[in-house]
C-alpha cells in the first residue's frame, strides 16, 4: 500500500508535501519535547504562531486558542473532556454522580471517536445522542431540536452538539450555523469536528461550505490530512483560550514560576512529552503558502465530483449519495441472478474489491450503508488524474463481473 500512488483510492491518508518530509526528519533528529517553555521556547512560538493562524482562519476570534495533538480523536475527546468539566465544575460530591443525565448530540455519521470519548470521560456509550441525516447524510437541525427537547422533557441536559465537517464515508458537513444556534439555545458546547474538512479553511473556492465554524466552542483540525502533512499533525482550536483552566493541572516540576510571557504548553494538553509537529506546518507554510495547499485540497474534490459523474454514468455502478468532498460512496450491481439477493451481493462487493487487491491494479475502500456493503474511492491525492479515475472504475466493473461469474459456475 503506496498511498502516494495515484491509483490508491482507499483509506482517509493523503500524500505528504515535501518539504513537511524534509521537517520530519529535523524534528526527529532534535527530539524536542514540547512540554515546558525552557527545552522548546522556539518551538512554542512556532506552535503558539500556527494555532494563532488556524483559529483566524476558522473566524475564531481573538480571545481563542489551541493546542497541537496526535489525532482528531485526541482532539474530540479533549474537547468533550472541556466541555464535560465546565458542566460539571464547580459541583458538590463525586465526579461520577455528577456526570448523570448528560447527553451529547452527534449525527448518526458521525466519527466512532464521539462514542469512544464519551465512553472515557465517564458518561456512559448512551450518553451520545444519534441524531438521523438528511439523503446527502447530514445531520437534520429539525431532529436535532427534537430529541434535545424530548431529552429535556425528561430531565436529561445537553452537554454538547457535535456537528461534522467532512464526515469519514460521505465527507458530508452538517449545517454548522443552524447547529450553532440550537447548541446555544440549550446550553450546549458547539464542536466541530473538522478533522477532514479542514482543508476547506484554506481553499480559494470552497470556504463558504464551513460557514458557521466561527460560531464553535472547539474545532478539530487534521493538518495530516487535507494539508498534506505527515502523522501526526493535528490541532484542538479552542474559541475562548481561558477554557483550558478547564483540564489544567499544576506540577512544580513541570510549572515552575515564570513570566506568564513564557508559557508552558503542557498547560493545555492531555499530553507532556510532545513532539515538535508543528515545525512540519511551518516549514510546508512558509515553502509553498496556504493558498497553494488550499488549491491541491480543491483539486482532490473537483476530481472526486468527476468520479461521482463517472460512477453514475458507468454500467453496473450505483451511486449511494451525491459527491461532498473527496470520497465517492457507490455499488457495484451486476444485474439479474445471484445479484438479485442482496446478502449476495454485499459479498460481492468484499469480494471483488479482494481481486482487486490482490491483482495490484488499484486499491479501493469498503463501507456500509444502511445495512448494504458499498465500495469507496478515497480521492486525496492531487496527482490522481481523471484518466485514473476510469482505469479504477473500469477495473472494479471487470473484476466485479469475473467474481459474479465464478460465483455462478460454482
Amino acid at each position: 500500500m503506496y498511498f502516494h500512488h495515484p491509483r490508491y483510492a482507499a483509506h482517509l491518508n493523503y500524500p505528504v508535501a515535501l518539504p513537511a518530509v524534509a521537517a520530519e526528519a529535523l524534528v526527529t533528529s532534535i527530539n524536542t519535547s514540547m512540554d515546558t517553555w525552557d527545552q522548546s521556547a522556539g518551538a512554542t512560538l512556532i506552535e503558539r504562531r500556527l494555532v494563532r493562524w488556524a483559529a483566524d482562519l476558522a473566524g475564531l476570534g481573538a480571545a481563542a486558542d489551541g493546542i497541537f495533538t496526535s489525532g482528531g480523536t485526541q482532539s474530540n475527546l479533549q474537547a468533550l473532556l472541556m466541555a464535560r468539566n465546565r458542566a460539571v465544575s464547580p459541583g458538590t460530591g463525586p465526579l461520577p454522580g455528577r456526570l448523570a443525565g448528560w447527553r451529547i448530540y452527534a449525527s448518526q455519521d458521525s466519527h466512532f471517536s464521539i462514542v469512544r470519548s464519551a465512553v472515557h470521560l465517564g458518561l456512559g456509550e448512551d450518553a451520545v445522542v444519534p441524531i438521523p441525516v438528511d439523503r446527502n447524510h447530514r445531520m437534520d437541525q429539525v431532529a436535532l431540536e427534537r430529541a434535545m427537547g424530548e431529552d429535556a422533557a425528561r430531565g436529561l441536559r445537553a452537554l454538547a452538539v457535535v456537528a461534522t465537517a467532512g464526515t469519514t464515508d460521505f465527507g458530508s458537513i452538517d449545517p454548522l450555523d443552524d447547529l450553532a444556534s440550537a447548541a446555544r439555545r440549550n446550553g450546549a458546547w458547539f464542536h466541530v469536528d473538522a478533522a477532514y474538512g479542514c482543508g476547506l479553511l484554506a481553499s480559494p473556492t470552497r470556504r463558504h461550505w464551513l460557514a458557521g465554524i466561527e460560531r464553535a466552542d472547539s474545532v478539530t483540525v487534521d493538518f495530516h490530512k487535507s494539508f498534506f502533512q505527515p502523522i501526526g499533525s493535528s490541532a484542538l482550536l479552542v474559541a475562548e483560550g481561558s477554557r483550558f483552566a478547564h483540564i489544567t493541572h499544576h506540577a512544580d516540576y513541570l510549572n515552575p514560576d515564570q513570566d506568564p510571557d513564557s508559557p508552558n504548553q503542557v498547560d493545555k494538553s492531555l499530553q507532556t512529552t510532545r513532539r515538535f509537529d508543528a515545525l512540519k506546518l511551518w516549514v510546508t507554510l512558509r515553502s509553498l503558502g496556504s493558498d497553494v495547499l488550499g488549491g491541491l485540497f480543491d483539486a482532490t474534490l473537483d476530481l472526486a465530483a468527476e468520479a461521482g459523474r463517472l460512477v453514475e454514468d458507468t454500467e453496473h455502478l450505483a451511486l449511494a449519495a451525491p459527491v461532498q468532498l473527496g470520497t465517492v460512496v457507490f455499488r457495484f450491481e451486476p444485474g439479474g441472478g445471484p445479484g438479485a439477493d442482496g446478502v449476495a451481493v454485499d459479498r460481492l462487493q468484499d469480494a471483488l474489491r479482494r481481486s482487486l487487491y490482490r491483482s495490484g491494479e488499484a486499491m479501493v475502500a469498503a463501507t456500509t450503508v444502511a445495512g448494504r456493503r458499498h465500495l469507496k474511492l478515497t480521492l486525496l491525492n492531487p496527482r490522481t488524474t481523471v484518466a485514473d479515475v476510469e482505469a479504477i472504475l473500469e477495473a472494479v466493473v471487470r473484476h466485479g463481473r469475473a467474481v459474479a461469474e465464478s460465483e455462478v459456475a460454482a
